[in-house]
Parts: C-alpha cells; structure tokens; sequence
C-alpha cells in the first residue's frame, strides 16, 4: 500500500495483558520482553500481564513495555506491509525510529528503558498536566498566556492531538489560573494522572541527560519517511533526526499537523499498532469530512488478520 501511515500511541494507551497473546505464540516478541526487563530491571510481563493499574500506569516501567508491544506488532505484520510513512505519538515515536530502521530495535528498547527512568526521576508535586476539551486551538492559546501571565509561571501546551482535544503541561498555580479562564471560557479541563510536566522545559534537566546518550547511539536513513513530534514533517539525514529526537522531550507533539500533513502526502489508510486504539479515534476529529480508513491493531487475533 502505497498509501499506508503506521501510527504508534504512546502513553495513557497501557492496559492489563496488553502483548502478552502475541508474546506467547511468537518467541521473537517473547525475547523483547525479557531484553526489556534486563534493560529497564523491572519485571514488565508481571506488570503489565497481571498486575494493578496504578504500577502500570509508572513511566519507568510504562515507556520499554508498551514500545514492545508496539515493535512486537510491527515485526510480526511488517513483511505484509508497506508503509508511505509513519508517526508516534510522544513515546510512540521511538517505535517509529526502531520501525523505519533509524535505529536498531535493540537500542530503541535501551533508549526508552532510560527516557522513563529519566522521566520518573523528574517528578515533582508543584508540576503537572491537563487535558483541555471543547474549546479551539485558539482559545487554549489565550487560556495559556493568560495563566501564564496572572501567575508568573511555566505553562504551554504540550499536546496539539485534535482540534477537539489539548493538553497543557506545567506549573501548578498556572494550570490552576488555566482552569478558571477554560471553565469561564465553556471548556474543560481534566487534570491527568501523571507526575510532571513533561514535553515542557520544566524537565530540561532530564532532556538534557537523555540527550548526551542519544547523541552516542548509531543513527540511520529512515526506511520510509517518519514525521517527527516536534517538526510534524518528515527528515532523512541522521544527523538532523538526532538533533530533533535530543529536544523531543521538551518539545510540544503536533500530532494536528502530523496527520494534516500525512493525508496532504497521500496517505489515506492509517494502521495505529498498539492497544487501545486511542489514535485510530483521534483520527474522526483530526479528518473529519476527508476519506480514509482507519483500524486499530492490537492483538494476535487483529495482527493476524492483517497478515
């Protein structure tokens, strides 16, 4: 299919035995298991096969989990598909750098495992993030500038996923002062359970870490082109990727653009692998009145009907 987009979700799309089908029908999805586990020290099949909502939603363990979940799915369907492009969203896009071989499968697991060791260490109470819904694009800008502005503190938005839906990442009094103008402006803002403002210079210190190893890894041409969080376009020189992917984690998701873009490529077929189908909806208010199919795959029984 010449025009097939493969979409990656990222965090918020875990859930209970999520891999775990695949991984037992399929050795190679097994050994990323227990590559991941050695990479992150964590016991991932036992979190995320059996265990509680609250450990699988801890970043640490979150980011190497669900990427195999969603590299396992890739490898599995990859010799019955041809991709035109790809996407991840936040997290998800490093499934995409192992997908289009920018980097290795193997690295793409070592450099998750620490983004989410990295990640959770940046937790702080004072810090945090929210989902806006039902106001435009417009009138969450004027909400964050206005926050910004009576508190004096650090407030952006973090996550352009639909002109129906935003996130906003930051300092607390700002995401409280945000609260008021979005209720008083007919919205609604709900405060996410997570533990710091991430794709916000507030964990710059952690960017700044996770940036000097991503700088020693081996970087390559993509195999087919990955439109980027940051830039919502496509690049194909390494070095220019690596310097995208050093800043990715400060930098805000423009998945708006990401889509617009790819179905202005010529893309009209969206694959997302990964449980949940999270982006697969988003994709009703991202092309809405445009033509495309969209599915979601995330299991053995999906994966192989594809196949």
């Amino acid at each position: 299919m010449s025009d097939l987009s493969i979409l990656f979700p990222g965090q918020g799309s875990q859930e209970l035995g999520m891999g775990r089908e695949l991984a037992e029908d399929w050795s190679v999805a097994m050994d990323m298991w227990k590559f991941a586990e050695t990479e992150s020290g964590l016991p991932l099949r036992e979190i995320y096969w059996q265990g509680s909502p609250a450990d699988m939603s801890k970043t640490e363990a979150l980011q190497p989990a669900l990427t195999v979940v969603n590299l396992s799915l890739w490898l599995y369907l990859k010799d019955s598909l041809t991709p035109a492009a790809t996407a991840g969203h936040s997290l998800g896009e490093f499934a995409s750098l192992g997908a289009s071989g920018i980097l290795s499968i193997n690295d793409t697991i070592k450099a998750v495992s620490l983004r989410g060791k990295l990640m959770s260490q940046v937790a702080n109470a004072d810090h945090g993030m929210a989902a806006v819904l039902k106001l435009s694009q417009g009138d969450v800008e004027e909400a964050v500038e206005v926050a910004r502005s009576e508190s004096g503190k650090e407030l952006r938005i973090a996550n352009y996923n639909s002109p129906a839906q935003y996130v906003i990442s930051g300092e607390k009094a700002a995401l409280d002062a945000a609260g008021v103008v979005i209720k008083e402006k007919k919205g609604r803002a709900i405060v996410l359970p997570v533990s710091g403002a991430f794709h916000s210079p507030l964990i710059q210190e952690a960017a700044d870490e996770f940036a000097a190893y991503l700088k020693k890894m081996d970087w390559n041409i993509p195999a087919f082109p990955v439109y980027f969080n940051a830039t919502a376009a496509p690049e194909k020189n390494p070095e220019e990727i690596k310097k995208i992917m050093c800043a990715q984690m400060t930098s805000s998701v423009r998945w708006i653009e990401i889509i617009a873009n790819q179905y202005e490529a010529g893309v009209d077929t969206f694959f997302e692998l990964g449980p949940k189908g999270v982006l697969t909806k988003l994709l009703v208010a991202n092309l809405k009145g445009k033509e495309y199919e969209g599915k979601g795959i995330g299991n053995l029984a999906q994966a192989q009907e594809v196949k």
